[in-house]
């Protein structure tokens, strides 16, 4: 049931980075100035993955601010008038396209012109519900809008922060493109990009290695977001009911999942911090299995198992760790 991995061309992810900072357009012909009042770089991130990456990168040159505040479920985000029009006077936007409909529309509608879609600076994969994913259903981005929970038109999924290498490309197109937003600072971005992505690759080798010898290499999850997650570190993802992680599993599926814990030695149904716990204590009940939380970090509040993504993530591979049964 894993999934082989797709590895990207080193030439492939060059020319990402560099769509990444041709990408930005001056809004005048004073490129590098930042537009704050205190001479920092206005960032508007769409939601909590972002603006880690705007924060970490840019440092004391920067202002972030975000649209989806700690404790909103980011797929169900709706824009206000107020917040397009503070999106039309940041410096730099940055999001991910076919996440969140609403922003994907409001950046449209903003005028704003140096944008960053962190969609373009990797590549995007079909990942199904169960433990299959399939890579020949769409070869390329779509820039049509989501019209689901999850995924876009072409049914990629969005979640590619979960899976550190691919994160790390992120950030490399987005420290590119706050060089060529701010070149006055390019050399520090360069510097606080080198350091993130470190600490990226230093991430994938402990979930490797913490995940190399498990019992089960199976988990059942209520939101299907860890779909590259699985795929980068071979284990197989169970979705309850698809990608709403609050929505009722069919009788079928229920019937497939009590099946399937028993053959592949599932111990866990995992739920997550920002949505009800109903689903997965429904499943667990049904099948004498426990919970825990798996976070897709989409943002982060007190509930979280840690103040940042690295804390979290870290707590997430210990959970994965006690669920699956390392030897």
């Amino acid at each position: 049931m894993n999934v082989r991995r797709r590895l990207i061309p080193t030439a492939a992810l060059a020319g990402a980075v560099a769509l990444a900072a041709t990408a930005l357009t001056a809004c005048s012909g004073t490129a590098g100035a930042a537009g704050a009042k205190d001479g920092k770089l206005d960032v508007m991130a769409s939601f909590y993955p972002m603006q880690f990456l705007a924060e970490q990168i840019g440092k004391d040159h920067v202002k972030v601010d975000t649209l989806t505040k700690p404790g909103v479920e980011p797929h169900d985000l709706e824009i206000t008038p107020k917040q397009t029009a503070q999106l039309g006077e940041a410096d730099v936007v940055l999001y991910l396209k076919t996440l969140q409909p609403a922003v994907d529309k409001a950046v449209a509608q903003s005028g704003v012109k140096n944008i960053v879609d962190a969609a373009t600076l990797t590549k995007l994969e079909v990942h199904g519900t169960s433990g299959h994913d399939d890579h020949a259903a769409e070869e390329g981005h779509t820039e049509g809008d989501g019209h689901d929970h999850s995924h876009g038109e072409a049914g990629e999924d969005p979640h590619v922060w979960l899976d550190p290498v691919k994160y790390a490309e992120i950030a490399k197109g987005v420290g590119a493109a706050l060089e060529k937003s701010d070149p006055d600072h390019a050399a520090d971005y360069k510097k606080n990009t080198d350091e993130l992505v470190a600490k990226l690759g230093t991430l994938d080798t402990e979930f490797k290695d913490g995940l190399k010898n498990t019992a089960s290499k199976t988990f059942i999850t209520t939101h299907s977001a860890f779909g590259y997650l699985a795929e980068r570190y071979g284990l197989d993802q169970e979705g309850i009911s698809g990608v709403d992680p609050e929505s009722e599993p069919s009788p079928a599926r229920m019937k497939e999942l009590q099946t399937l814990s028993k053959q592949d030695n599932v111990s866990t149904v995992f739920f997550e911090t920002l949505a009800s716990d109903k689903t997965a204590k429904t499943l667990a009940a049904d099948t004498g299995l426990k919970t825990d939380v798996l976070d897709p970090l989409e943002g982060i509040t007190d509930k979280s198992q840690g103040a940042d993504y690295f804390e979290v993530m870290r707590a997430n591979l210990k959970n994965l760790q006690k669920a699956l049964g390392t030897k």
